[in-house]
């Protein structure tokens, strides 16, 4: 072969080669940048159903399915409630757990689930007998639909979803804080069924979607809030403690609960893409693409969320077995401001969790942060 054809055809299988990697690292930070809401995040395996009686269901024995506590528990058509494991006889390669209810769609054996912190669907009317107002939020690409569930206090508490939820994750704590009066606004925001679609179609872990956040205090404040309460999950809680500090309204906000925040977008695309069974060598391709599609900096967030400037109290919940958002940065968060933030360590749950694994403990915690704050 003439040489100068054989090192075209070397060039061009070079440059071929390099544009599959790129697209391959792009497709796999689409893991984490395109993330389905209300579907489970790729960290979360399926399970097999092998039995259902009345009350239970016995279903593969894995780290997952033996998680303390209650979850969702979904598969295409159908979702159902499940409950902590039982204690009742069974094999020694299944789990059984109690089955708390099937919400629509038919459980049956060989069924292939994922456990969900996202225990409710629906309404808080529908799923919770809670009476509620749908309303519009004016945000800056659009309305941007809430759920405004009232009380007679002048706090408010802002609740905002995380990354493969929607505003129907934040119902886990409605009833509790219904019980202490304070008003509710459940937010869906840009990406969300309903809401405007970003323009880029993809997310930026909360480094623009803050945005409509600081809409939500606008309109609290607009209808009667003397005070607000953030409280986010995953993104969400990145997204409250970034309003916190940068909304025009700051001074309105009295506290910020966190849930599993999201402060290395990077660790976060690489484990997704992980998940996806992403090669090693291309994670950093992964990591690159994402760079490159949000505009996001390494540090972007860690500067952004800079807690130096933080003036409310905060209560960070978070624990050692999150796969996707490593809790060694909220605990240096903690270590940077311990006279306002308290980390509550929550172990043996997954991402956005902290409430799942045990309710009861979660609320008392909820309780004595909110009380002086009501």
């Amino acid at each position: 072969m003439h040489p100068a054809r054989a090192a075209a055809l070397a060039a061009t299988t070079v440059l071929g080669a390099g544009a599959a990697a790129i697209a391959a690292g792009r497709y796999a930070a689409d893991a984490a940048l395109k993330p389905p809401p209300g579907r489970p995040l790729p960290d979360v395996p399926e399970l097999t159903v092998h039995a259902v009686g009345n009350d239970t269901v016995t279903l593969t024995r894995s780290v997952e399915s033996q998680r303390p506590g209650t979850y969702g528990m979904t598969a295409p058509g159908l979702h159902a409630v499940v409950g902590p494991v039982a204690d009742t006889p069974h094999p020694a390669d299944c789990v059984v757990r109690r089955l708390e209810r099937v919400t629509h769609g038919v459980l049956e054996p060989g069924a292939r689930v994922r456990l969900t912190p996202q225990v409710h669907v629906g309404n808080p009317r529908d799923a919770l007998g809670l009476d509620h107002a749908d309303v519009e939020v004016p945000g800056e690409l659009g309305p941007l639909p809430a759920w405004f569930v009232p009380g007679d206090r002048g706090t408010w508490v802002i609740a905002v979803h995380g990354l493969g939820t929607t505003r129907e994750h934040p119902m886990v704590v409605l009833p509790f804080l219904h019980r202490l009066r304070l008003p509710v606004l459940a937010l869906g925001y840009r990406g969300d069924p309903g809401a405007p679609r970003p323009p880029e179609g993809i997310s930026h872990f909360g480094a623009a979607e803050w945005r409509d956040l600081d809409a939500a205090i606008r309109y609290a404040v607009r209808y009667g809030a003397r005070r607000i309460v953030l409280h986010g999950w995953s993104t969400g809680a990145t997204m409250s403690l970034l309003a916190a500090l940068d909304s025009a309204l700051s001074p309105r906000v009295a506290g910020v609960v966190m849930d599993s925040p999201v402060l290395d977008w990077q660790a976060l695309v690489r484990t997704c893409a992980a998940y996806r069974r992403t090669p090693a060598a291309l994670l950093p391709l992964a990591v690159r693409a994402a760079e490159g599609r949000t505009g996001l900096g390494a540090d972007t967030l860690f500067t952004a969320t800079d807690p130096a400037r933080l003036t409310v109290p905060v209560l960070l919940l978070h624990g050692p077995d999150d796969t996707l958002a490593p809790w060694s940065h909220s605990r240096e968060l903690v270590a940077r401001r311990p006279e306002l933030i308290h980390l509550r360590a929550v172990r043996h749950a997954p991402h956005a969790a902290m409430w799942n694994v045990n309710p009861a403990a979660y609320e008392e915690a909820l309780r004595r942060f909110l009380t002086p704050l009501m």
